[in-house]
């Protein structure tokens, strides 16, 4: 993990994580740019929504078989993403799925919330790469 180095109130580097097993995410994981580094996906589960919590998560490397899961406890996710030059919108869902057979190393999620709900934009480079569903 990364040091965050503070220069007065100004943040001059980023926490970061490269994630390779399942992990259920807490308040002290806000701010984080996370990479998924393993080859088959696993699943990031959200804490109950916290205002201000905010985190990044990009593809770094390809998994074969198994999709990323972001899970929120409730459907609380809104938002969208643009994939493969499409906006695929995200309304009261509670998982979004970094889907393995069309994974790009690069592709990104945003999630930042306000103690309400979880907000969320990326980008997916192919089609079908990035998912939202209710389950």
């Amino acid at each position: 993990m990364a040091t965050t180095i503070l220069y007065g109130d100004e943040k001059l580097a980023m926490v970061t994580e490269r994630v390779t097993l399942a992990k259920t995410l807490t308040a002290s994981d806000s701010g984080k740019v996370m990479t998924l580094a393993a080859t088959t996906g696993k699943t990031l589960t959200l804490p109950a929504p916290l205002a201000g919590f905010n985190l990044r998560i990009y593809v770094g490397a390809l998994f074969a078989t198994t999709n990323y899961v972001i899970s929120a406890p409730t459907a609380v996710i809104q938002g969208g993403a643009i994939v493969n030059s499409v906006f695929v919108p995200a309304e009261n869902e509670n998982r979004i799925n970094l889907v393995a057979t069309a994974d790009t190393v690069g592709d990104y999620i945003n999630i930042i919330s306000d103690g309400v709900n979880y907000y969320v934009d990326g980008i997916g480079t192919l089609a079908g790469s990035i998912t939202f569903t209710v389950v």
